[in-house]
């Protein structure tokens, strides 16, 4: 947890996001020239991180660029434990509850010829996990990463938006979705919510990185 002026560290957290989404843009060309069609989750994520890891730009925004990262939660008595794992987190020092978490999910999946929004997996088993305080207790920002498949963002955000809308009592919302600059292809908006166990606003900032529609349309 962190301590200290909140808003110090949300405009912190805020300002790293910015930027790691402007390297992602730099080398999302060569992340995707190495994937296969129709990728699964894991292996889009396991190959950014390896590529940011790399990436001399970067290197400069964080002590550590974790994949899969596990947060642990205690015990009464002050016993450790895995709360999960989070798919990407940036951790800033040593401190290792302090982090800028990035859950990612797939949009718009091509399955038995159809297209997938899976905007409300995108919802329950990824920005929930920030409002029920599984990821990022305590932390005032957190942030999810959409990998459009098939390059339609516009059609993703609408479902994402009208899952989170469907859900937001589950999800505590207390904001509307804001739109937030885009970085190259990537759209942005971003999300307020009230964690019910303590009371606590987060802000979740969502990203929308598009796959070339080719290649969906090639599977």
């Amino acid at each position: 947890m962190v301590v200290g002026d909140p808003s110090y560290w949300a405009g912190l957290f805020i300002s790293i996001d910015d930027r790691l989404l402007d390297r992602i843009v730099a080398v999302w060309p060569r992340c995707l020239a190495l994937l296969p069609p129709n990728p699964e989750e894991d292996v889009i994520t396991t190959n950014l991180v390896h590529a940011l890891s790399k990436d001399v730009e970067a290197r400069k925004l964080f002590h550590w660029l974790e994949y899969q990262y596990e947060p642990f939660g205690f015990t009464s008595d002050g016993l450790a434990f895995s709360k999960g794992q989070i798919d990407m987190a940036v951790l800033l020092d040593r401190e290792r509850d302090r982090y800028l978490a990035y859950e990612c999910k797939r949009l718009n999946v091509l399955y038995r010829g159809a297209r997938q929004s899976l905007a409300t997996r995108y919802v329950g088993e990824g920005l929930k996990r920030f409002t029920t305080e599984q990821y990022a207790e305590g932390l005032s920002v957190g942030c999810m990463l959409g990998y459009v498949l098939d390059g339609d963002c516009e059609f993703a955000m609408g479902r994402v938006q009208a899952a989170i809308d469907g859900h937001k009592v589950a999800v505590g919302l207390s904001e509307p979705p804001v739109a937030v600059r885009a970085v190259g292809d990537i759209q942005r908006f971003a999300t307020r919510h009230v964690r019910p166990a303590s009371g606590q606003q987060i802000e979740i900032r969502h990203a929308l990185i598009p796959f070339p529609a080719a290649a969906f349309n090639s599977i």
